[in-house]
Formats: C-alpha cells, structure tokens, sequence
C-alpha cells in the first residue's frame, strides 16, 4: 500500500505539505494542492485513521446512543445526525438501548473506549451513574429530544406543550369530553412534560384527568394494547386517547381492531410522534409533529462545536400539531 512518503514522492513536495493538505490547513498553493491530490488518487492512497488519530487526539468520530431504534422518531433522528455529521466530516457509530438502562450504560462504556469524539445521547428511563461520569470525565456530549436533570449538559429538544394544548383544545371542539392519555416511561422527562400538558390544557377547558385515565406504558406497542384494554375495563371509558408515543398509538389501533371498534366512531385517537404512514392508514391519525431532521441536525452541531473547542447552547424547537380524521370531523366540514 502507498504511504503519505509515496505521495510526496509523486507530487514532488514534502511529507509535511501533503499532510498540511490531508488536514485542510491554508497556505497550500491551489496547484500545489492539485499535484497532491492527483498523487493520492493515482497512488489509491487512503489516510490512515488509527494512525492520525493518535497524533490528532481525534478520531473524526462521534457516538449517539438512541433508546429505540425500532421507533421511527430515532430512526428518522438517526439519519438526520449521519447526514449532518457527514457534512462536517465526521462518522457516526450508532448505540441502541432499547429503552434499558443497563445496555445505555454499557454503550457509553463501549463508545468511550473507541475514543469517540463526542457522544450524542437520548436517556433510557432513569437516572445513569454511568453517563454521570461520562460527563465529569470531560467527554463532550449533547442530549437530545431527552434529558436528565442536573446535568451541565446542552440539550437540543422539541417543545410540544402548545401543540398538546392545541390537540386538547381540537379534541374538545370536536365534543370528546372524556380524555386520556398513555404516558411513557415514569422517569422519562418528554413524558412527563406530556402529561403536564395535557393535564393543564384539560383544565383550561373544565375538564378532568382522573387517575384510571392516565395509562402507564413505555413507549412500546404492546404497552399500548395493555393500557387499551385496562381503560375498556372502567365503568365509564374515555371517548379519546392521546398516546405520547407513535409505537403505543399503533398499539391502542390494534387493541381496538381486536375488539371489532373502529377510530374514531368507536375512540378517537391521536399521537405524540408523526410517522410516515400516519397520513395513510384508515383513518389517518391525528398527531403532534416533532421537527426531527432538524433536531438532528442542530444537535450535531452542538457537539461538533464542543469537540472542536468552542462553546454550544442549548436548543429548544418547536413541535406542532397535524390535525386528521382519527380524532373525528368537525361538522362544518361536512357541509
């Protein structure tokens, strides 16, 4: 194989010009440039990575651990960060918790000790000893769509709160009064923030969260069929579901098919969590759109500024809410 000595052989300059043009310094000449790269290009000269790592203390690499990577939020996430990461000249390495604590922990381990850059994380359910030290070792990390309090880190996030006050108020113009929710995972912050919404919004318009309407699931399908299921078994079930999660909102959907009832004649229903089928199934569901390529996007630029030395906020978007049948029709529009 060529080595940076062949190169410089063939372009008739030096090792440290064709390392200065490996790197991207200025004060290159544009033929000089040119002679190199045509040199690499014919040599089939390829960079060692290990190798410049060492000398860099970078590996042009950065690790994001998802919670779910069967969720479409985090697959759609996912790709947002390679693309964004691609662009400034990074690779990505990707970690799936599965929504367990105990395998985040054992990615941050794993992705640390490959020398990652950075590390771009969405929080398991509970708090992470693990991704405490992570933090006070120095490694640069961002938190994205979740968080976990206390910790100096810069989250990049979606605000849902007004579109969850939208959606309550859509549900109530709509004449649905009883109104319930399936929430995530306890200790999950974008959980709770749901559910703070929701109970708020129903105020505003005189109208109760009692106890047997809040269903605990964690944020998987079969959550949402149990949950489903508990809320027929009260002597008075709601008339609409709000599942805080695309995945337990298909869970809801089955429990309901399984039962011979239909959206929304039977339940009205809507969901945290646009996906891409949403629009298409029968009937479409109503649903609260995070903005997700660019979550990923500005979340990559956050921990890229971190790893390249200089300083990154925290970013608060925008979700908003996508009104569609599963929730019903407003007579006016049947006119």
């Amino acid at each position: 194989m060529a080595g940076i000595k062949d190169v410089a052989a063939r372009a008739g300059v030096s090792v440290a010009t064709v390392s200065r043009v490996l790197n991207g310094h200025s004060g290159v000449r544009d033929d000089t440039r040119s002679r190199v790269l045509s040199a690499m290009a014919e040599l089939r000269y390829r960079p060692n990575a290990v190798a410049r790592s060492l000398r860099t203390d970078q590996t042009r690499t950065l690790g994001l651990i998802i919670s779910d990577v069967l969720n479409p939020f985090f697959t759609e996430l996912a790709r947002a960060v390679e693309d964004a990461a691609r662009s400034r000249g990074y690779s990505v390495v990707i970690g799936n918790a599965d929504e367990q604590l105990a395998l985040q922990d054992h990615h941050v381990r794993t992705l640390s000790d490959r020398r990652i850059d950075g590390l771009l994380v969405s929080p398991a359910d509970g708090d992470s000893a693990v991704l405490r030290e992570a933090v006070r070792s120095g490694i640069p990390m961002v938190f994205v769509d979740r968080w976990i309090d206390g910790l100096d880190v810069p989250v990049v996030r979606a605000d849902g709160r007004e579109a969850v006050r939208d959606l309550v108020a859509h549900l109530y113009a709509l004449g649905h009064q009883r109104l319930a929710i399936i929430t995530g995972p306890v200790a999950t912050t974008t959980s709770n923030e749901r559910v703070d919404a929701f109970r708020s919004a129903l105020c505003e318009h005189g109208l109760p969260l009692p106890a047997p309407y809040i269903g605990q699931g964690d944020f998987r399908t079969a959550s949402g069929r149990r949950v489903t299921s508990d809320f027929f078994g009260l002597p008075e079930p709601p008339e609409a579901i709000f599942a805080t999660d695309n995945l337990m909102a298909l869970g809801v959907m089955d429990e309901l098919r399984r039962r011979g009832l239909r959206v929304p004649d039977d339940m009205a229903l809507a969901a945290f969590d646009d996906i891409a089928w949403f629009p298409h199934t029968d009937p479409p569901v109503t649903a609260i759109a995070q903005p997700t390529a660019e979550l990923g996007h500005r979340a990559v630029a956050a921990l890229t500024d971190l790893v390249e030395g200089r300083s990154a906020d925290s970013v608060t978007l925008s979700a908003h809410l996508i009104p569609r049948r599963s929730c019903g029709e407003d007579e006016r529009s049947r006119r």
